[in-house]
Formats: C-alpha cells, structure tokens, sequence
C-alpha cells in the first residue's frame, strides 16, 4: 500500500511539523506518553518509517494515528496495524477514526499496539467489530531520579557484567520475545544500534537482556532459563534507567497486572502506575464468523475422525475375539 496524503477525515502530517505536535501533546501527559515519545525516537532516531496523521480539524479535534503500530503483521501492510491517541475527555473524536474509510479497511482483521485501554474498549463496541484478543498492561513512569539508596544485590552467576548489546545478539533476542509475531527481528538490530541496550553477560555468554523500545518504553527485559532467579533484572533496569533518562527520555515500563516480580523490582526503582493499555486484535464481524465457523468445522472433522478411528478399533478386537474363539473349538 502506498502511503496517502490524506484520507476522509485525517492529513498526513510533514516531518517538519512534527515537534509542534510533540509539543501539543505534552499537555495531556501522562495519556499521551507513549504517543509522545514514539514522535521522540521517530526525530531522534529514525528506527522504523512511521507515518503520522491528525484530523484535518486538528487541534480543534485532538485525535492522532500513526502507521504501521507495530513492525510485523500477518499480510505485512502498512495499514494493517495502528496506534491512536485521543485526551480521555475527548473520546467523541473516535467517531473521526471510525468514518476514516480511506485510510483503513475496516473490513479486514487490524492490529492496535499498546493503545489507552478506553480507546481500545470503544472500539470493540463499534457494529462491525466481532471478536477481539486483548493483552493488558499497565504503564509505570519513572517521575524523579532513581533512589540513590537501592540496595541491588550481588548477580550470583560467574563472572557477571552488564555491557551494551551488539546487533549479531538481535537474533537470541527475536526468538525468545514472547510477541516475536508481532514485531521483525530488524527492528530489534535497529533498536539496538541506535537505542539504548544492555545484556547481562555470564563468562561472555549472554545471560539476560533490555533494551528502549522505537515507542520509548524500556521493554523486553528476558533471562534465558538457565539463568534465572540470579538477580540480574533490577541490574539490567538500573542501568537502562540511567541511560534513557540521561538522553531526555520519560523512563517507562508496561507491565502485565499478574506479573508480580516485575512489580517489585520496578517499585524499588522508584516507578509508579500510571495508567492501563492495551495491545488488541480486533476480528470484523464476517472474518470473525467465518473464522469460528472454519474452527469449528475442523473440530467436527477432528471429533469425526477420532470416533472413526475408535470404531475401527472396536471392530479389530471383535474380530480379534472372534478368530481366538475360533481356535479355542478347534
């Protein structure tokens, strides 16, 4: 798809224009964090080619998307995946996005990464939207400096340090991310060229890793199985705190509500909930119908085949029984 210059109700916005549009979206921080910072690493660092639009009523009518929203889908196209920000007050302008049928084909499966969970409950209600998938996070900001009184621990591997990563370790990195379908191992070779990122290395083997994320966050804080319960979390966080706030970044973090380790750690660190997102695939109503008609027609063939396969089995061992007694009478 070629990128257009405009759609019904939204303009593509000129790269020249767009520290205004960081500027205005600084007033409705926190909402507008990860919105904001993603314009940050975008004319800073340029790690992906994202292509920004507001309403043609803008600012009357605060509303803002950026294609694609994450850097891997399933048909690979542009406007495949988005992500929107509105003020949580303004939420009427939605009805701008949901008119928007030149931009986005709303008759196909489309993608939201890490989007304000109100936003993304607003649109689940939309007529055509069928079924949806949702992962919850919550956002955790770091708003001072670090406590200067952490007391962090020793890392109880062998000869531990933590370095910045290189981008030939991209690749252990890609397959271990839990939502590796959703994102390219490219952008994890760019993120680690142009962003900052630390590993744990234990004897030079690289134990655990972190690294900023294109939308600001610091993200995919992993430990390879056979290093884990060691420590080495808070050390990579510390350091990846420092350096992203050294460089002007809001430190942030999106944690799943469940997941209590992460919790402490980044409560020690001095990080506070913010607010909740959501990253949702919503299924239309037709795709959606179709696609459980198909799981269930493949359940049936299945079920089907099982009870075959147990006739077939039940009728062997009667023919088995049968030739047995056969050779009792003779």
């Amino acid at each position: 798809m070629e990128v257009a210059g405009e759609g019904r109700n939204f303009r593509l916005v000129p790269n020249e224009d767009l520290p205004a549009i960081q500027e205005f979206l600084s007033s409705f921080l926190p909402y507008s964090l990860k919105f904001h910072q993603t314009i940050v690493t975008y004319l800073r660092d340029r790690v992906w080619e994202f292509h920004f639009y507001v309403a043609k009523s803008w600012p009357e009518d605060p509303i803002i998307l950026h294609f694609p929203g994450q850097t891997c889908t399933p048909l690979g196209l542009v406007n495949e995946s988005f992500t929107v920000f509105c003020p949580p007050e303004r939420m009427d302008t939605l009805e701008l996005l949901r008119t928007e049928d030149v931009l986005i084909d709303w008759s196909k499966t489309f993608f939201l990464n890490f989007t304000h969970s109100e936003i993304i409950e607003k649109i689940a209600l939309w007529p055509f939207v069928g079924r949806v998938e949702r992962t919850h996070c919550d956002i955790y900001i770091l708003k001072e400096p670090p406590p200067d009184d952490i007391q962090l621990g020793e890392m109880q591997g062998v000869d531990c340090e933590v370095r910045e990563l290189q981008p030939e370790h991209a690749s252990i990195i890609h397959n271990l991310y839990p939502a590796k379908e959703m994102e390219s191992v490219e952008v994890f070779r760019r993120l680690i060229n142009k962003l900052p990122a630390y590993g744990v290395f234990s004897q030079g083997e690289l134990a655990a890793w972190m690294m900023q994320s294109y939308y600001g966050a610091m993200f995919s804080m992993q430990t390879r199985p056979e290093f884990r319960r060691k420590g080495f979390g808070i050390h990579l966080a510390q350091a990846l705190t420092k350096k992203v706030r050294s460089r002007g970044y809001i430190p942030f973090v999106m944690i799943r509500p469940e997941n209590d380790a992460s919790l402490g750690l980044y409560h020690k660190l001095g990080y506070v909930k913010s607010y909740s997102s959501t990253r949702a695939v919503f299924y239309v109503k037709d795709e959606a119908s179709e696609k459980e008609a198909n799981s269930k027609e493949e359940k049936e063939v299945e079920e089907s085949k099982e009870e075959g396969d147990n006739e077939t089995t039940a009728t062997s061992k009667q023919k088995d029984l049968e030739t047995d007694q056969g050779k009792g009478v003779e």
